[in-house]
């Protein structure tokens, strides 16, 4: 037994307990076992029911508003568990103050987080908040609606039904940043040498139009990841990287990314590869796990979300991920997803080789993905195809250099390179 964010351990009752109560009735479920050292050795208590009552008797006097919890007795260990609920009213103070679980410790939340809880509280995002600056332009709103749309009558009315606008607040954060001019940071584009102390190019899009940041971010890919071979009588276009891809990841991190933190959406261009690091980690509610397999139910900037839907930036909502490694699925090389408490990064990687592949061929190498590493008989499972055919395909994979293996007779495995 050990601690974690969801699990704290306790061998003795001291009110610190109660900032863990706050934590986890603020971000997520969690436990707190009272009779346990760090160390996960059991030390027990005495006198468990008494304990279970006075422990009941500190969170409801001193935790506002009061969160649901329940505890589980082991008579025969003399420890209690506390299982504390996530909740609906956040935040949940405890002395004023709202915490949050750091990895194993528990730590006060600063003011940014603690507006977050606020707003999730009332059930409200903060792009639906009133805009501090009420004097905006929609000129180039207003022209992707009519080219994509074909809107001619754009007006105040078309900001309602688009929820940007409404008679009692005027224009919330999301319209704001949609306008032609606005106060919020924006996007920061640097291309390297063959160092990252070499820049050769920055693009710094700032206080403009998430639109337009999109497409400037796009026109910066293509000088510098497109070009044309000549073949024959042909201009044939290129690329290094794919742009569908390219495209999801920077529509994502623009409608997915923490707009009330002053921090810019960073691309950095390097000769091998190309990193998009984005404000904000998952949302409240999605597993590293949902991320990465395309699950996201629940979106940071629903109002955004839903225009770059309009204006077909996005296909669906929450499928991004997924078209990312789509992009990929002819190519040796993949991308790559790394997830962090207040930022998400992805790395798209020039893709080099091709892979040449048969439909079976592509079906044995599709079940070796995610690094899997698999006897024949393993996979045989998992194709319609007999040992034979199987054999000659992992043969050919072989050959090709696509796939490689470890072990000889029964030991052996395959796994994709």
């Amino acid at each position: 037994m050990k601690e974690s964010r969801e699990l704290e351990l306790k061998s003795t009752i001291t009110n610190t307990f109660l900032k863990t109560v706050s934590a986890f009735s603020n971000y997520n479920t969690g436990k707190i076992i009272f009779g346990v050292d760090d160390n996960g050795k059991i030390v027990g208590l005495e006198n468990i029911e008494e304990l279970c009552l006075d422990l009941e008797n500190k969170i409801n006097d001193n935790i506002n508003p009061k969160p649901d919890f329940k505890f589980i007795k082991d008579k025969k260990k003399n420890i209690i568990t506390l299982i504390v609920e996530e909740g609906m009213n956040k935040p949940y103070l405890y002395k004023g103050k709202a915490y949050k679980r750091n990895d194993t410790s528990t730590v006060e939340v600063d003011k940014i987080e603690l507006n977050r809880l606020t707003l999730s509280g009332l059930n409200q995002y903060y792009e639906e908040l009133k805009a501090k600056n009420q004097n905006l332009e929609f000129n180039i709103l207003k022209k992707e609606l009519e080219e994509k749309l074909f809107l001619n009558n754009f007006s105040k009315d078309i900001l309602k039904t688009l929820n940007l606008y409404d008679e009692k607040n005027g224009y919330n954060n999301a319209a704001e940043l949609l306008a032609d001019k606005n106060t919020f940071s924006g996007v920061d584009i640097a291309k390297f040498g063959k160092n990252i102390d070499e820049i050769l190019d920055r693009n710094l899009l700032l206080n403009i139009s998430i639109i337009l940041q999109y497409k400037k971010t796009l026109e910066v890919f293509n000088r510098y990841y497109k070009y044309e071979q000549i073949i024959g009588s042909e201009r044939i276009e290129k690329e290094l990287i794919p742009e569908r891809a390219f495209r999801e990841v920077i529509a994502n991190a623009l409608i997915h990314r923490t707009w009330d933190v002053n921090s810019n959406i960073r691309i950095s261009m390097y000769e091998d590869k190309l990193e998009v690091s984005s404000p904000g980690g998952l949302p409240s509610g999605i597993s590293e796990k949902e991320y990465l397999n395309g699950q996201i139910s629940q979106l940071r900037n629903p109002i955004l979300a839903n225009i770059f839907f309009r204006l077909k930036y996005i296909e669906m909502f929450g499928t991004g991920i997924r078209r990312i490694n789509e992009s990929y699925k002819d190519y040796l090389v993949k991308p790559a997803f790394e997830i962090f408490e207040n930022s998400i990064k992805i790395t798209l990687p020039i893709t080099k080789t091709k892979l040449f592949l048969t439909t079976d061929e592509r079906i044995i190498m599709d079940i070796l993905e995610k690094g899997n590493i698999l006897s024949s008989g393993e996979i045989l499972e998992k194709v319609e195809f007999k040992k034979d055919k199987l054999n000659r395909l992992l043969k050919k994979l072989i050959q090709k250099n696509y796939i490689d293996v470890i072990g000889n007779g029964r030991g052996t495995r395959y796994f994709k390179k």
